[in-house]
C-alpha cells in the first residue's frame, strides 16, 4: 500500500492543528516549510517531520512530496497553488481556495493540464454528517427543500492592521467566514442560485465588516445568509424542508443535526466527529487521489467563490 507524503507550507494556527491531529494510515507529515527556515526546523521537530525547508521553492523540489497543504493566507494561495501543480503536487488548499473565481479558473485549468488533484479543505465537504444527510435527502424522505438560514458571527478588535480587516491581506468577512455559509447553503442547494440579493456593510478600510444575502435557484429553493464581524452570532445552520427541518449548530465541523418534523417529534442524526474534521479532509484527499471518487467538492467551492465575486460586485454598485 502506497504511503502519501504530505508536505505543510504556512506554519501558522490551522497548520499547527493539521499537524496535531493528522493521523491516517496511508497518508505521512514528511515536509514543512516557511520563508523562516527556523521556524520550519521547529515546526517539523514538534511534530516529528523529517524534513524542514526555510523556502516553498525547496519544498515543491522535493520528489518525495505527494501532496502539498496550503495553510497561508488567502491572498497568497494562487501563486503556491500554481507552483506546487507546476511541480506535479496534488494541492488540498485552506479555505477560500483563491481570492475570486478567475484566479480559480487558472488554478483549476493548471491542475487538468497536469492530471492533479485541487480540492478545497473545506470540512463540511468532508465531514460524515453531511454525508448522511445527503443520502437521506437524495431519499427524498422530507420532502421538498424549502428554506435555508445561516448564520455566522465572530467579534474580531476592529483594527485596521490586522488581517480581518486590512485590504492588502485579503480582509472581510465574506472571504473568512462567509466561505463556510455559502459553502453550507450551496452544499444543499440542488442548483447554483440564479438570483442573488445583498446589502453590505463595509468597515472603514473597505472591507466587508457583515453582510445579509439573499439566494434563489431555478427550484424556487431559497437561503438568507447573515454574517458579521463585530458581534457573536450561532454558527447555526437550518435546512427546512416541507416534512421536516434539520438544524446544525457549530455547522463547518458538526457532528450531529437535529431534525424536527412538522409534528413537533424530533430526532437526533448523529455521524463522525467533530475534532477529526482535518482527518476527514486528509483521508477524502487521498480517495480523490486514487480515483475512488469523483471531485465534486471543487464545483461546490467554484459556486461558492462566483456567489462571493457576485456580491462583492453588487456591494460596489451600491
Amino acid at each position: 500500500m502506497k504511503t502519501y507524503k504530505w508536505g505543510v507550507v504556512g506554519l501558522g494556527t490551522i497548520a499547527t492543528e493539521f499537524a496535531q491531529t493528522f493521523n491516517q494510515k496511508e497518508s505521512q507529515l514528511y515536509a514543512a516549510a516557511s520563508r523562516n527556515l527556523a521556524k520550519a526546523t521547529q515546526f517539523a521537530a514538534a511534530y516529528g517531520i523529517e524534513k524542514a525547508y526555510g523556502s516553498y521553492q525547496e519544498l515543491f523540489s522535493d520528489p518525495e512530496v505527494d501532496i502539498v497543504y496550503v495553510a497561508t493566507p488567502h491572498n497568497h494561495h494562487l501563486e503556491i497553488i500554481l507552483a506546487a501543480l507546476t511541480h506535479g503536487k496534488h494541492v488540498l488548499c485552506e479555505k477560500a481556495i483563491t481570492m475570486d473565481s478567475q484566479e480559480l479558473a487558472r488554478a483549476k485549468k493548471l491542475a487538468t493540464e497536469k492530471n492533479l488533484i485541487l480540492a478545497e479543505a473545506m470540512t463540511i465537504f468532508s465531514m460524515p454528517l453531511y454525508q448522511e444527510l445527503q443520502q437521506r435527502i437524495a431519499a427524498n424522505l422530507y420532502g421538498k427543500l424549502k428554506m435555508i438560514q445561516v448564520s455566522f458571527g465572530s467579534f474580531k478588535e476592529p483594527d485596521a492592521r490586522n488581517r480581518f480587516f486590512n485590504p492588502e491581506l485579503a480582509g472581510g468577512a465574506l472571504l473568512d467566514i462567509g466561505t463556510y455559509a455559502f459553502s453550507f447553503a450551496r452544499f444543499f442547494l440542488s442548483t447554483q442560485p440564479t438570483f442573488l440579493e445583498t446589502t453590505v456593510l463595509p468597515f472603514p478600510t473597505g472591507v466587508d465588516e457583515q453582510s445579509v444575502t439573499i439566494l434563489r435557484n431555478a427550484q424556487d429553493e431559497m437561503a438568507t445568509v447573515a454574517l458579521t464581524f463585530q458581534a457573536k452570532m450561532p454558527k447555526q445552520g437550518i435546512v427546512a424542508f416541507e416534512k421536516a427541518f434539520l438544524t446544525i449548530n457549530d455547522f463547518p465541523r458538526a457532528d450531529q443535526a437535529i431534525l424536527t418534523f412538522t409534528d413537533g417529534s424530533s430526532e437526533t442524526i448523529k455521524a463522525g466527529t467533530s475534532d477529526q474534521a482535518l482527518n476527514y479532509e486528509i483521508a477524502n484527499m487521498i480517495q480523490l487521489i486514487k480515483g475512488a471518487k469523483e471531485n465534486t467538492a471543487l464545483a461546490l467551492s467554484t459556486d461558492v467563490l462566483a456567489l462571493m465575486d457576485q456580491i462583492r460586485t453588487k456591494s460596489q454598485e451600491k
